[in-house]
């Protein structure tokens, strides 16, 4: 059996029961760092082997966890953080299992998109979200593509990259409300609202550190976005 095992995104205090039962448990974890996991693990005593599985990992490491799951073995996969299969290579490891008839439980958890979204002030009836942007290539493809998208658009961004996506962000949707988190249950977590040009000017002063979730309103037909009386910043 294949359990699929979301941890703690900064504090590790958001370990469910039921993850840390599950983990001390199978026979093996997959773990995208081992060494990172390696913290999360000591601090619930858990003495389970662990086996390296991330986004660089070949064809065979795919094949011999596989193959555990085909021999019976029970297989936990974890993320270095939040949930397994966004925006990581779990998805590979779900889909041969599935292939082979093996059973997929998700042990559900944190997730970073959840965590901000739902307290962002933005919209969560329906969203879209987009993992990473690309770093170069159809990157502003996208992002002209969206300007008239009806749900919410949530991605990541890493903190280099940051201040060049808020011009760019400023660029396409000029004043239509945002809402950045960072740092997401740790002792800084921070949450800014209001628009892409003021979050520029924010975190230009302020710096940044962390990595962080962008979300941006949908678009709205009969509003024009002239201003963010109702979404303010800070």
């Amino acid at each position: 059996m294949l359990y699929i095992v979301a941890t703690p995104i900064g504090n590790l205090g958001d370990m469910t029961f039921r993850a840390v039962e599950t983990l001390k448990t199978v026979d093996y974890i997959a773990a995208e760092d081992t060494r990172h996991s390696k913290i999360l693990l000591d601090k619930y005593e858990i003495k389970t082997p662990t086996i390296s599985f991330h986004a660089w990992s070949d064809e065979r490491k795919l094949e011999q966890l596989v193959q555990m799951l085909v021999d019976g073995k029970n297989v936990a996969l974890i993320s270095d953080a939040g949930t397994p299969g966004i925006s990581d290579p779990g998805f590979l490891l779900v889909r041969e299992a599935a292939a082979k008839g093996i059973k997929v439980v998700p042990i559900p958890g944190a997730s970073a998109v959840i965590s901000a979204l739902c307290a962002s002030g933005l919209p969560t009836n329906q969203f879209v979200y987009l993992g990473f942007l690309p770093l170069k290539k159809g990157r502003k493809t996208i992002l002209d593509s969206l300007k008239e998208e009806a749900r919410t658009i949530v991605f990541y961004e890493s903190p280099h990259r940051l201040l060049k996506t808020l011009g760019e962000l400023d660029q396409f949707f000029g004043q239509r409300p945002i809402a950045l988190a960072r740092e997401l249950t740790k002792m800084h977590e921070e949450y800014f609202r209001g628009t892409a040009k003021q979050a520029h000017e924010h975190f230009t002063k302020k710096g940044v550190k962390g990595e962080f979730v962008i979300m941006i309103s949908a678009f709205n037909k009969g509003k024009h976005h002239h201003d963010t009386e109702d979404f303010v910043a800070g």
